[in-house]
């Protein structure tokens, strides 16, 4: 479980596609992200993540982010498939 939250951790689109494309090679395949959100994610939920990762400081609305996630991701198997999507 990735969670989504302003305090996470921030990375280049590089480093995630990298994170990503090991998360399958090394036996976990499935992802699960948690979007955080106004006022963030209770103490319970950020410990239970696994990782933590941000977009930067703003504060955007969940179908907002949830499509800001999902361009991530592409890019991410962009990067990772060589392919020029991310410039």
């Amino acid at each position: 479980m990735i969670a989504l939250a302003i305090e996470g951790k921030q990375r280049p689109s590089e480093v995630f596609a990298k994170e990503i494309e090991d998360l399958g090679t090394y036996g976990h395949p499935d992802i699960t992200f948690v979007i955080g959100g106004s006022l963030g994610l209770s103490p319970a939920v950020m410990q239970r993540a696994n990782d933590t990762l941000s977009f930067g400081k703003l504060t955007l609305p969940h179908q907002l982010m949830r499509l800001v996630l999902m361009e991530q991701i592409y890019r991410a198997f962009m990067i990772s498939a060589g392919r020029p999507y991310h410039k």
